[in-house]
């Protein structure tokens, strides 16, 4: 596992929809956008389960997904690939269904994913386009 830097926590803090991939067992791609997502530490990502489908099965087959961080308001581009654990009891499921419910009663909040993030690259074009930055 690998941390972020601070410049890549404030990026992550200035975007609201975050484009989220997975594959199932068999490499079929999926990709959603979601917005309950949460800069945990340094190295974890929480992102809330309210109506995942394609994405909850390939996780269940597939333990890694991927996801950047880009948007307007950001300098960068950062894209995230992590393995990750799916959660739905515990003290951290519970305070991520209290956030969910706390954002209105119409969210689930099926499942808590949590991503431990284990690489990031440079997703902006240019020369170093896919270059590993941690």
């Amino acid at each position: 596992m690998v941390k972020l830097t601070q410049e890549m926590k404030d990026a992550f803090s200035k975007v609201r929809i975050f484009p989220f991939a997975t594959a199932s067992k068999d490499g079929v791609p999926n990709v959603i956008p979601i917005g309950m997502c949460q800069l945990v530490d340094d190295e974890t990502i929480w992102i809330i389960d309210n109506y995942f489908l394609k994405t909850r099965q390939n996780l269940d087959e597939n333990p890694h997904a991927s996801m950047f961080i880009w948007g307007p308001e950001v300098k960068g581009c950062y894209q995230i690939k992590g393995q990750v654990e799916i959660k739905t009891s515990g003290e951290d499921y519970e305070k991520a269904y209290a956030l969910a419910k706390g954002k209105g009663d119409k969210y689930p909040a099926k499942a808590l994913v949590v991503m431990t993030i284990m690489e990031v690259f440079e997703c902006k074009s240019g020369d170093d386009a896919g270059t590993k930055l941690l």
